[in-house]
Formats: C-alpha cells, sequence, structure tokens
C-alpha cells in the first residue's frame, strides 16, 4: 500500500509537470464554456421563465464535466499515443491503478474551479434559490468519474484518429441533443429511448436534483446507471493498460 501511495503521488507531480502548459488552458475554456451556458443561452431564450432557468443553472456545470472528462482528457490521451508517452507511462514500474488513479485526480481537480464558477454565475444571473443536498458531493464526483472514465476507455482502447472524431462529435450530442439543458420531453421519442441507456440524462438529473433536493425526494437511478457506466469505463480502461503487447 505505501509503495501504491508514493507512485501515486509522484505520477500525480510527473502529469501535473507534463501538462503544466496544457491545463491552465483547458481549465479557462471550461470555465468559459460553464459561464458562457449561463449568460449565453439567456440571450437565445428571452423571459427565461424559473423551469428554464433551473435546467439552464445545472445543466452548465454537467456539460463542464462532459466537456473535461469525454473530450479534453481523451484527446490529449491520444495525442500522448502520437508522441509515445502513452507507451513509456505503461513501461514505468508502478501499478497500473496508479497511473489512473494519477490521471483521473489531475482531471477532477482541473474540473472543480469552472463546476463552481458556472454554479455562482447562475446563481447570480436568475437569483436562484437552492436547496442544496448533502449528496451533492456524491452526485458531481460521480459524473465527474464517469465522464472521465468513459473518455478514458474511449481513448485507450480506440486509435488516436478515432478518438478525436468521436469525441468532437460528443461535444455537439451533449450541447444540442442532450437532455442536459432542457427536458427530454422537447426531444424526438427515438432520442428519448437511445437517452434512456446514454450517460447524460441521468447526469443532469443527478446534480439537478441534488441542487434543488425535489419534495419527492432524489431518484436513486441515475446513481446506478452511472455507477454502471463509472464500472464499463474502468474495467475497459484498466485491461487496456495492463494488456500485454
Amino acid at each position: 500500500m505505501r509503495h501504491w501511495f508514493r507512485s501515486y503521488l509522484l505520477l500525480v507531480r510527473w502529469t501535473a509537470l507534463r501538462l503544466r502548459f496544457v491545463l491552465p488552458l483547458v481549465l479557462i475554456v471550461q470555465i468559459f464554456l460553464a459561464v458562457g451556458i449561463v449568460v449565453g443561452f439567456a440571450y437565445l431564450v428571452p423571459g427565461i421563465d424559473p423551469a428554464t432557468a433551473l435546467c439552464l443553472s445545472t445543466g452548465a456545470p454537467t456539460l463542464g464535466l462532459i466537456t473535461i472528462g469525454m473530450v479534453m482528457a481523451p484527446q490529449l490521451i491520444a495525442q500522448s499515443k502520437t508522441e509515445g508517452t502513452f507507451t513509456y507511462n505503461r513501461t514505468l514500474p508502478v501499478p497500473r491503478t496508479a497511473v489512473l488513479a494519477a490521471d483521473l485526480t489531475t482531471w477532477l481537480v482541473t474540473g472543480a474551479p469552472g463546476l463552481l464558477l458556472g454554479l455562482l454565475t447562475a446563481v447570480l444571473r436568475f437569483d436562484l434559490r437552492l436547496r442544496v443536498s448533502p449528496l451533492v458531493v456524491a452526485a458531481m464526483l460521480l459524473v465527474a468519474l464517469t465522464a472521465t472514465t468513459a473518455g478514458f476507455a474511449l481513448a485507450y482502447a480506440a486509435p488516436p484518429a478515432t478518438t478525436s472524431l468521436v469525441t468532437q462529435a460528443l461535444v455537439f450530442v451533449a450541447l444540442m441533443f442532450s437532455p442536459i439543458n432542457f427536458p427530454a420531453d422537447r426531444l424526438p421519442g427515438w432520442l428519448q429511448a437511445a437517452h434512456q441507456v446514454l450517460p447524460f440524462q441521468y447526469m443532469a438529473q443527478a446534480v439537478r436534483e441534488s441542487l434543488t433536493s425535489p419534495p419527492d425526494g432524489i431518484s436513486a437511478l441515475p446513481y446506478a446507471v452511472l455507477g454502471g457506466w463509472c464500472l464499463t469505463g474502468l474495467v475497459i480502461t484498466l485491461r487496456v493498460m495492463t494488456r500485454r503487447e
């Protein structure tokens, strides 16, 4: 255990040093995205009612976490494959789980400021009165982990070119065709059915309910679905990491 923890700390430092010029830019982009969704969509939808304001306010941090975990992180992993850093990391005499934990820590920490600033902007812009649940930390962490492990699974298992194309498509799917910033009943039936399986709807629901504490209680379904996606992403990632060439 001591060896694992020491390896983990060294890998966190190594990852931060390796990405020291990239992470600040990722942080800025993520902050602008979270804040921009709240401010920009308010101009597109004049006369926003409380329900729409709530969807935008809770959807912005969700989209920020999705962008970090499912888009930016896998794209940088794909780049590391091209540069040879990915192969080098697999040759290090450290536990593979420590490598994964260090990468997850880096991206979770990077996503936190944008999430908080997005919520603060929403509260100030729409004068929201949130009823934050004690489950809010668990919900945010699970959404971030699910997005990141799914992104890792894609980046680790797919060629770099495929990863780049899929992640770019995910941005548009999450932003325009997922019930994150708007209710699911606005989508066509076939797309509503698809989102019963995809994680996006459940990510938004987990975040929204943990921030508003609805009178009928917080649903357990989003946590179960996201837990399944997170576990699947971890299994795929670890299998690729431990596979011998």
